[in-house]
């Protein structure tokens, strides 16, 4: 998809409307068959009573986090499931001591070195599919036995062949990519809750 912006657009709101058909575009190039995967990997860690751990860097990084209120406080709304979730991005503390003591690209491997088992899931957020320390923790969390979700923007390589489950947005705009991303997070927790509601014709009826 080509890059966006690509010409100069005069008007806030004009660049509006370009950059919601542009969002449009890329969300339609996002697999309908990887997003049923990612629900299904999610279904079963969570039946399975096993952990749920998310990652990301920047804006990324808040959709890690976002995910936590989600899956934590959305999830658990008017249903009788509790899911063990936890952002690895979050851990100000701990993440400043990985990095000033051993290096940045082991901030989040570190920490699930010691808290990730088989059986558990991963849900790594990187907008490039590049960064250094996603890789290192997507390896990682297959080597422990692991399941593992990307969500990629741009050429997504090598985080988008690394995982079980690829959400791949074909575009080259971080604030599209991150949007679609938040969009992913947002999808994923309200069907898992929507699967799980005694009577899911009301859940228009119901706060998320």
């Amino acid at each position: 998809m080509p890059y966006f912006p690509d010409r100069r657009i005069e008007g806030a709101g004009p660049y509006a409307s370009e950059y919601f058909m542009r969002l449009a575009a890329a969300a339609a190039t996002i697999d309908s068959a990887a997003i049923t995967a990612a629900g299904e990997l999610i279904a079963r860690t969570v039946a399975a009573g096993r952990r749920i751990y998310s990652c990301g860097n920047g804006g990324s990084a808040a959709i890690a986090n976002h995910l936590v209120c989600d899956c934590l406080k959305g999830i658990r709304t008017d249903t009788a499931i509790r899911p063990k979730v936890y952002s690895l991005s979050t851990t100000v503390e701990t993440i400043t001591a990985i990095v000033n003591d051993i290096g940045s690209e082991q901030m989040f491997s570190f920490q699930l070195e010691s808290l990730g088992e088989a059986g558990d899931l991963l849900i790594a957020i990187s907008s490039s599919g590049a960064s250094p320390n996603i890789v290192r923790t997507l390896e990682l969390a297959r080597t422990l036995g692991m399941g593992t979700i990307v969500m990629t923007g741009f050429a997504g390589a090598p985080s988008r062949q690394l995982a079980d489950v690829s959400l791949h947005v074909d575009c080259e705009n971080y604030g599209i990519v991150e949007d679609l991303h938040q969009s992913l997070m947002h999808i994923l927790a309200q069907y898992t809750r929507h699967t799980h509601l005694q009577h899911p014709e009301k859940l228009g009826m119901l706060k998320f």
